[in-house]
């Protein structure tokens, strides 16, 4: 039986994981399971560490993805959407945002121990959705490479709406030339999560290439970026001067 003081006031049974199954509670079910067994919700509480009074840490968590409506949206938002809701504030914002930026350079880091962009496919695709899957706008970025296929330089270029007329072939050999760079990748996202390249994204990538090739550096692929999916020219048959 429970202590008669747990059940004064409020509902404590509800309120406190401390009376959860062992197995339910998302650090233990973390540890007993990895942390790919937890839902979204169950990953944020942990983030969160705590709830707030009335509602314990895994229903705030569950609030908070129902208001923002994912994971992806509460990384998105700025820090005054952020701190709006009950149970966030600015110190809550700093982690979150840290927590995001180690993701980065741990994939990074990655990316660079696997050697070359082209034997460690998987990981170049890892790197770029994890620096472009929660962007709100449209970015357009380039992976600068040696002629080794070795990062040089990830670099964000433009932003908007992305299309022939907002992404200047000029900047990008410019930066190639500033990297000396033999090759690169281009990549850019799409909010909407579809994973597709329209006609204008095909008519970039030939302006781009046909720039490049002028001081003799090539296109290995352009990647588009849409949540977890990632678009591949290259695999697609879509890339003329790699």
């Amino acid at each position: 039986m429970l202590p008669a003081r747990s059940l004064e006031g409020k509902n404590e049974l509800n309120l406190s994981l401390k009376y959860w199954p062992e197995m339910e509670r998302p650090r233990e079910k973390l540890l007993h399971l990895g942390a790919q067994s937890l839902s979204d919700a169950e990953l944020l509480a942990i983030f969160l560490r705590t709830g707030v009074q009335g509602c314990n840490v895994v229903d705030l968590a569950r609030k908070l993805l129902n208001k923002f409506g994912s994971l992806a949206n509460i990384y998105r938002a700025s820090e005054d959407e952020f701190c709006q809701h009950h149970g966030l504030g600015k110190a809550k914002f700093v982690q979150l945002q840290a927590c995001l930026e180690m993701s980065k350079r741990y994939l990074g880091e990655q990316l660079v121990q696997q050697g070359s962009v082209l034997t460690s496919s998987q990981a170049t695709r890892n790197y770029l959705i994890g620096e472009l899957r929660h962007e709100s706008r449209e970015v357009f970025a380039v992976l600068f490479v040696d002629n080794q296929h070795q990062i040089l330089k990830f670099k964000r270029l433009f932003f908007g709406t992305i299309d022939a007329a907002t992404v200047y072939p000029r900047i990008v050999v410019e930066q190639a030339l500033k990297f000396h760079a033999a090759a690169v990748i281009l990549a850019h996202n799409h909010p909407s999560g579809v994973a597709k390249a329209s006609l204008a994204d095909k008519k970039i990538t030939q302006r781009l290439e046909q720039a490049l090739q002028l001081i003799d550096v090539r296109v290995l692929d352009h990647m588009i970026v849409a949540g977890n999916q990632c678009y591949s020219f290259a695999e697609n048959g879509e890339i003329l001067s790699r």
